[in-house]
């Protein structure tokens, strides 16, 4: 008996481990609708939408059934816990990389983004799908040392936002508010991405030493926004 529910436990860790995965291409596709106007890859952005959300569902399905079947307690319950917490975050990562792409797809046939903010989200992509993959490593076997690994790429995508609210704040910027109100839209949704991710490693280290995280400086003033 215990040995079907430590498998079942191991299955969960698996597709949760696929959602992190998922979304992260999924925001590979979109940002690849945004810089480059590829509509293919947008188009892929729902049908990878719509993985997810099976995968999701059936992350739910199965903590209900642990959570019925096998009473789980202490680690056990830790885990079932952090995990229908990590597949909300997952499953929000995947909505927000969505949300790039509507952008690129309300815009088509005209350029999604001004050219001189196309490299830097091509770069907020790429540690957007970083972000995503370590989260997906890290849930491989609930390992709080690559959970801790996140931060470094979550700080980098923090620097990243920062200096492109100060690029459409300045002066210099001659593309229009529309143009602007986009920029700023697609750096958020990258921002929150990235701060899903931030949760997911977080989790995992709870689940994984029993102790939860601090929060940085920068987080906890980004939340008091919220």
């Amino acid at each position: 008996m215990r040995t079907t529910f430590h498998a079942e436990l191991d299955r969960l860790a698996a597709e949760l481990g696929a959602m992190c995965a998922t979304a992260g291409s999924i925001m590979s596709s979109a940002t690849a609708a945004v810089v480059y106007g590829d509509m293919n890859a947008a188009d892929r952005v729902w049908s990878e939408l719509s993985h997810l959300s099976a995968l999701n569902q059936r992350v739910q399905d199965r903590t209900l059934t642990v959570l019925a079947r096998q009473a789980p307690v202490a680690r056990e319950l830790r885990f079932v816990v952090s995990a229908i917490r990590i597949a909300g975050d997952a499953d929000r990562m995947g909505g927000l990389a969505a949300n790039v792409a509507k952008v690129a797809q309300r815009n088509h046939p005209a350029p999604a983004i001004p050219s001189d903010t196309t490299a830097h989200f091509a770069e907020m992509g790429r540690v957007a799908v970083e972000l995503a993959n370590r989260a997906h490593h890290a849930l491989a076997d609930f390992d709080a040392d690559k959970a801790r690994e996140v931060g470094p790429a979550d700080r980098e995508m923090n620097d990243l936002h920062r200096r492109l609210f100060t690029l459409v704040s300045d002066a210099t910027w001659t593309h229009g508010a529309a143009a602007a109100v986009d920029v700023a839209l697609l750096g958020r949704f990258y921002e929150r991405f990235a701060d899903h991710a931030v949760e997911i490693a977080r989790r995992i280290v709870f689940e994984a030493t029993g102790e939860t995280p601090e929060r940085t400086d920068y987080e906890a003033a980004m939340e008091a926004t919220l």
